[in-house]
């Protein structure tokens, strides 16, 4: 497939002129082969996966978090180091934060509803002007700790968790960074917040509103995207694709 067959498809399909006020630059940030064969999928940019996906053959890398951030000043350091990377290897960095996360699909917070049996109600999760995330709720109710063990074997993930209600029924999605759904919480009442990294400024608000946290890990819940954005590649373009796990542990 031609490089810019496949760009213009990813950029109608994630809808990414619908984030202009997103500090990545989502797209296609570095180019490289102008045939693609083969697509290398991971959640960070970084030289361990560059390096990963030239060892298997990939001409064209999609990730969550990209390169470059509210523009580039200068190429030094380690920035340097990643560019010359994918250019003696041309290879593509195709990049999408916001879009991915917000997708109604393949995105984050959609595959993590679909992972823990959440039939979606509605969105959830301002963030720089729109909703990003989703809420909805599970067939019956939980304990805070059996949920809690329901994300970490769907995910693969160890949870961190604030039981304030005993019990999880409506639970609103915020994939990584998400604590500041915190605010949302009271208006749409969920009971539960899932999101990625822990928040000591969440905690008192959060115990106020009697919301549960489950703090997932960032990297655990902006892995299921990724993943889907592999898996329509594969079914609906016949694009060979490998995911590079490269698992922070955050």
């Amino acid at each position: 497939m031609k490089l810019k067959e496949l760009v213009e498809e990813l950029d109608s399909l994630l809808k990414l002129e619908e984030f202009p006020g997103d500090e990545s630059a989502n797209g296609l940030q570095v180019a490289g082969r102008e045939e693609v064969k083969k697509v290398a999928l991971a959640v960070d940019a970084c030289s361990y996966v560059f390096e990963q996906a030239a060892k298997l053959g990939a001409d064209f890398i999609f990730v969550h978090h990209g390169l470059i951030w509210g523009g580039v000043k200068s190429i030094r350091g380690t920035l340097r180091n990643r560019l010359r990377l994918l250019l003696e290897k041309e290879l593509s960095l195709y990049a999408c934060h916001l879009p991915l996360d917000a997708h109604p699909e393949l995105g984050n917070n959609a595959q993590l509803l679909r992972l823990l049996g959440i039939e979606r109600r509605g969105e959830f999760g301002e963030y720089h002007g729109r909703r990003i995330g989703y809420w909805g709720e599970l067939p019956q109710r939980m304990s805070v700790a059996g949920f809690a063990a329901l994300v970490e074997e769907r995910l693969a993930t160890r949870c961190r968790l604030r039981d304030f209600s005993g019990y999880v029924k409506r639970v609103g999605v915020v994939s990584g960074g998400g604590w500041s759904a915190i605010f949302d919480a009271e208006k749409i009442k969920v009971d539960t917040l899932l999101t990625g990294e822990p928040s000591h400024s969440a905690c008192s608000l959060a115990e106020e509103l009697g919301v549960n946290l489950i703090f997932a890990g960032h990297y655990a819940t902006e892995k299921p995207g990724v993943l889907a954005v592999g898996e329509h590649l594969r079914e609906k373009l016949a694009l060979e694709t490998v995911f590079i796990d490269h698992d922070t542990g955050l």
